[in-house]
């Protein structure tokens, strides 16, 4: 994204956070494709026979966004850090009550893509990676963070080092930490 967006997406969270509904409509467009690649990538780590669609997954994150209107925005990292909750949040409910379906409600599995985090042959169920990173945060917030921004978010190691206010080699020593605390716990 070239630094002008950047600065209008900012101008625009700000403007949205003091009220005005105009900033929301403008924004929209700016952020869209961005969280539609954030939103494919987690959606693909699903197996196949996942139901939720990229299209349904950006709408209930919509609908979440819009009820952070007085939310005091930083800047555009900011806002995708809180994208990337938001998204983690709608893809763990989203399994949850599949599982609890009466019809084919069997646990959905999810990929940690190998080339996204560096696990070998890590395959394991998108709650299971919910509930590994409640506990990592429990352990550690910030190394949880860094997981949640980039696994879910999308943000690269520049983007979040921005929202963690910390250095990128910070960022990737946890990174690389985390990933091998959250191999170990779902792994055993």
């Amino acid at each position: 994204m070239n630094p002008s967006s950047t600065h209008d997406i900012t101008d625009l969270l700000l403007a949205w956070s003091g009220g005005d509904d105009q900033a929301l409509e403008k924004l929209t467009p700016l952020v869209y494709e961005e969280l539609c690649r954030a939103a494919r990538r987690s959606i693909s780590r699903a197996r196949r026979g996942n139901t939720l669609e990229t299209t349904v997954l950006i709408n209930e994150l919509y609908l979440r966004m819009v009820d952070l209107r007085r939310v005091s925005w930083q800047n555009r990292a900011h806002f995708f850090a809180v994208c990337a909750r938001l998204m983690r949040n709608v893809l763990t409910d989203w399994f949850r009550s599949s599982q609890s379906q009466k019809r084919g409600g069997g646990a959905e599995r999810v990929s940690l893509d190998t080339s996204a985090v560096g696990f070998r042959e890590a395959r394991t169920d998108l709650i299971a990676i919910d509930e590994a990173l409640s506990r990592l945060a429990a352990v550690d917030l910030r190394k949880s963070q860094v997981v949640e921004l980039r696994f879910f978010g999308g943000l690269n190691v520049k983007e979040t080092a921005e929202v963690l206010k910390v250095s990128p080699e910070t960022v990737m020593r946890d990174w690389k930490l985390a990933k091998a605390w959250l191999l170990g716990e779902l792994s055993g």
